[in-house]
């Protein structure tokens, strides 16, 4: 067999099984995050904090995420 003629096969595998995801596992929309909560230990950029407060405002919003 060439290399030619394995080709499609090892794609169409890589592609069909890459992007895989079991529904079941989820039981709700906001199970795959949580709100991030940085020690005041830490020291944060402006720009990731920024990102910390959009990332936490969103899940409040649309999770119900308490602070």
């Amino acid at each position: 067999m060439t290399f030619k003629t394995l080709i499609v096969p090892i794609l169409s595998v890589g592609l069909t099984a890459g992007c895989a995801i079991d529904p079941r596992g989820l039981l709700d929309d906001c199970d795959w995050a949580e709100p991030i909560r940085p020690s005041r230990q830490d020291l944060l950029s402006d720009g990731t904090l920024a990102q910390i407060v959009a990332h936490n405002e969103v899940g409040a919003r649309l999770c119900g995420w308490q602070p």
